[in-house]
């Protein structure tokens, strides 16, 4: 199973999923299974998360610095078994992107999660550090 966590810039909320998904995979002994994470946008590829995801990730034990970020590229779609996307705005980026093969292996996370229906992982970045522990909380 291949698991992409995507995001707009892949600085926030795809770092912070792809950070608690592979603890609790690794947590589990679920090695077989592998997590990415991508942003619609390359405004910061090559960059870490931000520092505040950084922050909220190691408060909860799980170290993300080594992440960088990376624009969603066509071969993902070909390679990740499912593209799980943070809010329906990017979901609706990711699908426009997609082969049309693959626009059903796109979804929101909280929904493929069973978390809810139609959730929204709202965007931290203008926000503080509660916003952040408030993503972590639903990604985790």
């Amino acid at each position: 199973m291949r698991l992409l966590m995507v995001c707009l810039g892949n600085i926030c909320r795809s770092p912070l999923a792809e950070g608690a998904v592979r603890a609790h995979l690794d947590r589990h002994g679920l090695d077989w299974v592998e997590v990415d994470s991508a942003g619609t946008g390359g405004w910061h590829a090559g960059e870490p998360p931000d520092p505040r995801s950084i922050a909220v990730a190691a408060s909860f034990g799980v170290d993300i610095r080594a992440q960088r970020a990376r624009k969603l590229v066509r071969a993902d779609f070909e390679h990740f078994d499912w593209l799980l996307c943070a809010d329906r705005s990017v979901l609706r980026d990711v699908r426009a992107a997609a082969p049309a093969e693959a626009r059903d292996r796109a979804a929101l996370l909280l929904d493929w999660a069973g978390q809810g229906t139609g959730a929204d992982i709202p965007d931290p970045y203008t926000g503080g550090p509660e916003d952040f522990r408030r993503v972590w909380a639903m990604v985790d």
